[in-house]
């Protein structure tokens, strides 16, 4: 199971999102939360994601760790990967999306998350955390590479947030082939085997075969 979101992590906002997510799982919610995409943002801001997962889903009722994976060294410490690899939930926060998929690419803790995502847990991704899960993302200077969970896919985040001119930008990339899904703020798109479902206060515009098509909160979606 997999879960993008626009943005908003960890605010009230985003609560039926995370209730939604618990009720697709087998167990009682055992979730780890990974500040690892704002590892350059200074210790000050590692805790303060840290701290804020930690606070959102101990209100939520759910058994939650925050674990200090912020660069290449501690994406590779085997304690902290089989923490991972015992939760059934985990979460991505934001930051820079590329320096998050350098920290994890080949990594223990990235094969941690695939065990969960394999074994029928969530991976949840926000902003920087769910930019990484599609075939790539725009970077500087070039287009990067992405996890490919979703092949064939470019995810842009906060697309409620943008302007007509960058949302035009967007159309364009897409007629090169890639199938583009814009998440809004306080949204979610759950991806679940064959099903692909919008959860949350906005929507999700997928843009497609030179077609623009928005879903909103208990729509499935199909491309």
């Amino acid at each position: 199971m997999l879960a993008l979101i626009g943005s908003g992590e960890y605010l009230p906002p985003i609560e039926p999102v995370d209730r939604f997510l618990f009720d697709h799982l087998n167990a009682a919610p055992r979730v780890v939360c990974l500040p690892t995409a704002a590892g350059t943002e200074g210790q000050e801001r590692i805790k303060y994601w840290s701290d804020l997962g930690v606070q959102h889903y101990t209100r939520l009722g759910a058994q939650v760790e925050a674990l200090p994976v912020v660069d290449r060294a501690s994406a590779n410490n085997p304690s902290f990967a089989e923490k991972i690899a015992a939760s059934n939930f985990v979460f991505l926060s934001g930051g820079r999306p590329q320096y998050l998929y350098k920290s994890l690419e080949g990594s223990l803790a990235w094969q941690a998350i695939l065990s969960v995502h394999h074994n029928h847990g969530v991976v949840a991704g926000c902003s920087a955390g769910a930019m990484i899960m599609g075939e790539g993302f725009p970077g500087f200077p070039r287009f990067t590479k992405g996890f490919g969970l979703l092949p064939g896919v470019v995810i842009f985040p906060h697309f409620d947030e943008f302007s007509s001119m960058f949302v035009s930008g967007i159309k364009r990339l897409q007629k090169r082939g890639s199938t583009v899904l814009g998440i809004d703020g306080s949204t979610a798109l759950f991806v679940n085997d064959g099903e692909k479902r919008v959860v949350g206060l906005g929507g999700v515009t997928l843009i497609a075969r030179g077609i623009s098509t928005r879903y909103l909160d208990g729509q499935a979606m199909a491309w």
